[in-house]
């Protein structure tokens, strides 16, 4: 008998999300009311599933806080956020880490893309708001998914540049963090967000070793599990 896959909490955000997409997506692109009704039966089972993966949210608000993000055509068409962060490192080989104010992790300065910004323009921009750190942009070192490695609940690719420190004095945004600092990779202060994931690869980047973008590979079957 074939082992059945163990599914977890994250592979149902990720199944829940992925149809909520999928509804959005047809919802933005007929006007046929019997498709409509169809995309909307696909929106609730969403829901269902967000729910039983634990989100602190009646289906129901669910469905209305996703119906308000459907558009007309290409507009309309459900992708990813986009999360711009950026592995700054100083002469002495440490890392500028920030501890968020909302949930206390700390992690390298990150922030929404906006629009009328190059990727590479938002990473300088969050790292002198967040922290009051200047910085140059060295490379691209890292495209991840953020709902298959776990790190958010939400569609989210997330983009990380490898930058050196130019300047500017270490000032921790009254709203955004609770704490800015320069760390060593052996005094890291506890509760760094996906270290596992990305720690090794930003200090080889700090220390100037060669490193190539690191990114999640294809899996054979992306919907069995979160780590196949």
């Amino acid at each position: 008998m074939t082992e059945r896959p163990h599914v977890t909490p994250q592979d149902l955000i990720r199944w829940g999300e992925a149809l909520a997409g999928i509804a959005r997506t047809g919802l933005g692109f007929t006007q046929n009311p019997y498709e409509r009704e169809r995309f909307e039966e696909v929106l609730a089972v969403a829901a269902d599933i967000r729910v039983a993966a634990g989100a602190p949210y009646t289906p129901e608000h669910l469905v209305t806080e996703w119906m308000k993000s459907v558009g007309q055509g290409v507009a309309g068409y459900q992708t990813p956020k986009v999360a711009v962060g950026a592995v700054v490192g100083n002469d002495r080989g440490e890392i500028l880490l920030v501890q968020r104010a909302d949930s206390g992790v700390w992690l390298y300065p990150t922030g929404w893309a906006d629009i009328g910004y190059s990727a590479s323009e938002i990473a300088v921009k969050e790292v002198k708001e967040e922290t009051g750190i200047d910085c140059e942009v060295v490379q691209l070192i890292a495209v991840l998914d953020g709902l298959r490695l776990g790190f958010t609940q939400i569609p989210l690719y997330s983009l990380v540049f490898h930058c050196r420190s130019a300047g500017g004095q270490l000032r921790p945004h009254p709203l955004e963090c609770r704490d800015v600092g320069w760390f060593g990779p052996s005094a890291l202060p506890e509760g760094v967000a996906g270290f596992d994931h990305w720690g090794e690869h930003a200090f080889r980047a700090i220390r100037g070793e060669p490193v190539e973008v690191i990114y999640d590979r294809p899996r054979n079957s992306p919907w069995r599990s979160a780590t196949a």
